[in-house]
């Protein structure tokens, strides 16, 4: 989906999300030191706001204006702790080695030849700093066809954990079930976890 299609359906809605962060990043990442984090696709802000009121500077990027409008609006309470990026990772990847946590929460990673966009998020990543990458279940979906969306065009977690080399420390990867009840009208039951820290 492009820039245009995420606006649509962020306008379709008055509120597209929960408005909770998600379930993994709580659990996973509350033992973390506040740092620089990266919220990838960051949608309404909900991941983001938790990161920044825990102490976090936090950089939140996603391809919809109207997503980051909304996000904004949010986060009075934080006002210098977050900063609003509107980015497409398909073109243009975050700095190198500037965050200590890279947060890519069900985020639709599109597959392209040369892998720029999932080894731009790898290079993204501070020495010491943690990768939290996070799928629905490929067991969870559909079958293709059905609608658009084939799992099969996208990035899972055994693809970004098979990019990783011998300067990264994989403390996580596994199937599980979800923390918190699927978003309504879906079957997701279970997360793809994959927790990955690069060695300082």
């Amino acid at each position: 989906m492009d820039a245009d299609r995420w606006d649509e359906m962020y306008r379709s809605r008055d509120r597209l999300f929960s408005g909770n962060p998600n379930g993994v990043l709580v659990t996973e990442i509350t033992d973390l030191p506040p740092g620089r984090a990266l919220d990838v696709g960051c949608g309404e802000g909900a991941d983001a706001l938790w990161l920044a009121r825990r102490g976090w500077q936090v950089t939140g990027i996603d391809i919809s204006e109207t997503a980051l409008r909304r996000a904004a609006a949010s986060a009075a309470d934080v006002e210098g702790r977050v900063a609003w990026e509107r980015a497409d990772l398909m073109t243009t990847p975050p700095p190198a080695g500037a965050f200590d946590l890279v947060s890519v929460q069900y985020f639709p990673l599109l597959r392209r030849a040369g892998r720029a966009a999932p080894r731009g998020l790898l290079d993204a990543v501070a020495p010491g700093g943690t990768l939290l990458f996070v799928t629905h279940a490929l067991a969870d979906l559909p079958p293709h066809p059905e609608g658009d969306f084939d799992p099969a065009d996208y990035y899972q977690v055994d693809d970004i954990a098979r990019l990783l080399d011998r300067t990264w420390d994989v403390l996580v990867n596994e199937t599980r079930p979800r923390v918190v009840p699927p978003p309504a009208g879906t079957h997701h039951a279970h997360d793809t976890v994959l927790r990955a820290r690069r060695l300082p």
